[in-house]
C-alpha cells in the first residue's frame, strides 16, 4: 500500500530531473565534475621516442592540473593506424585521448585499409607541437645551401638517392614533396626508421634525407652530416639560425610534423574546452618548453576550431603528394 501512495509522489520528480538534465546548462554542470577517474592517452609510437617522452612530460603536468591520473598506453604500428583506430572508436566521453601525429591524415592515402576519417571520426582539441624536420645531406656533397643541392641534383647524370624512415611516413613524402617542387630526380630509399637510414646516410649509401632534428642532431653535431634547412614555412624556434627551404632555393615549400591531442568524434564541448584549457597553461610552463626545445619540438597549442581546420588542410595537402608520388605502404 505505501509503495502505491509513494508512486504518484515519484512521477512529478523524475519528470523534473529529466527536464533538468535536458537544460542547455545540464552539460557544463556535468563536464564541471570532469575528470572523475583516469584519462587515458593512447600514444601510437614505441615507448623511448620524442613523442612518447612529450606525452608523459606533458601528462604528469596534466594530471595536476585535471586532478586525476593521466595514463600513457603505447599502441605502436602501421603507421599510426592501430592507435588512431582505436581511439575513433572509444566512447566519447574525453577519458580515451590519442596523441595524433601527421600520419593520421596521411594514412588513408597510402594504406589499402584504414577504417576510420580523419576529419569526422575525431574531436580535435589542440595541436600540441610541431616536430622539427630538417634537410640533411651526407658531409661529403658538394652542397652547402638548397640552391646549392638543387643545382647538384640537376646535373647529376643519374638519380641521387634519398633515405627515409619508411615508406608513407612524413619523411617519404617531404622528399616526394621537394622533388616535384624542385624539378628533380631522386631514388627513394625506405628504411624501418631514422637510425638505420642515418647510418647509412653517413656511410654514403645514400645522399640526401628529411629528418627529425632530435634524431639526427648527433650526426648533425659531429660533422657526419650537413643540415641545410628546415622543413616548416617560418623558421624554427628551436633552430633560430637555420633558414627553412623555402628562404634557401625552393620557395613555397613548407611541411610541418605535427603532434596532437584528439578525442574520439562527439566528445563534449564542455569536456574538450576543459583539456584544452588544462593544456594551454602546462604549454606555458617554462620548465616543459625546454624540455620540448631538447626534443627538438616547437610548441603551438592551438585551439580546438584551429587545429579542426589545420586537419582538413593537412590531410588534403599530403594526399596530393602521395597520389602524385604512387606512394603506397603494405
Amino acid at each position: 500500500m505505501f509503495k502505491s501512495m509513494l508512486k504518484p509522489l515519484l512521477k512529478p520528480v523524475l519528470a523534473a530531473t529529466v527536464a533538468a538534465l535536458a537544460l542547455p546548462g545540464a552539460h557544463a554542470v556535468a563536464a564541471e565534475a570532469y575528470p572523475v577517474k583516469p584519462v587515458r592517452i593512447i600514444v601510437p609510437f614505441t615507448p623511448g621516442g620524442a613523442a612518447d617522452i612529450m606525452t608523459r612530460a606533458l601528462g604528469e603536468r596534466l594530471r595536476l592540473r585535471l586532478g586525476q591520473p593521466v595514463v600513457i598506453e603505447n599502441k605502436p604500428g602501421a603507421g599510426t593506424v592501430i592507435a588512431s583506430d582505436f581511439v575513433a572508436r572509444q566512447a566519447p566521453d574525453g577519458y580515451t585521448l590519442l596523441m595524433a601525429a601527421s600520419s593520421l591524415g596521411i594514412a588513408p592515402s597510402i594504406y589499402k585499409t584504414v577504417n576510420y576519417d580523419p576529419v569526422k571520426d575525431f574531436t580535435p582539441i589542440t595541436q600540441v607541437a610541431s616536430v622539427v624536420h630538417v634537410l640533411v645531406v651526407n658531409a661529403a656533397l658538394p652542397v652547402h645551401s638548397v640552391k646549392d643541392l638543387v643545382g647538384y641534383l640537376k646535373s647529376q647524370g643519374k638519380p641521387t638517392s634519398y633515405g627515409s624512415a619508411g615508406t608513407g611516413t612524413s619523411t617519404h613524402l617531404e622528399g616526394e614533396l621537394f622533388k616535384t617542387m624542385a624539378g628533380v630526380n631522386m631514388t627513394h630509399i625506405p628504411y624501418k626508421g631514422s637510425s638505420p637510414a642515418l647510418t647509412d646516410l653517413v656511410g654514403g649509401q645514400v645522399q640526401v634525407m628529411f629528418d627529425a632534428y632530435a634524431s639526427s642532431s648527433p650526426f648533425i653535431k659531429s660533422g657526419n652530416i650537413r643540415a641545410l634547412s628546415v622543413t616548416t614555412a617560418r623558421r624554427s624556434a628551436t633552430l633560430p639560425d637555420l633558414p627553412t627551404v623555402a628562404e634557401s632555393g625552393l620557395p613555397g615549400y613548407e611541411a610541418m610534423p605535427w603532434l596532437g591531442l584528439v578525442a574520439p568524434a562527439g566528445t563534449p564541448p564542455e569536456v574538450v574546452q576543459r583539456i584544452y584549457t588544462a593544456t594551454q597553461a602546462v604549454l606555458k610552463e617554462p620548465a616543459l618548453i625546454e624540455q620540448f626545445k631538447s626534443l627538438g619540438l616547437d610548441i603551438i597549442g592551438n585551439s580546438p576550431s584551429q587545429f579542426a581546420a589545420f586537419i582538413k588542410q593537412d590531410t588534403v595537402k599530403w594526399a596530393k603528394v602521395a597520389k602524385a608520388s604512387g606512394a603506397q605502404a603494405d
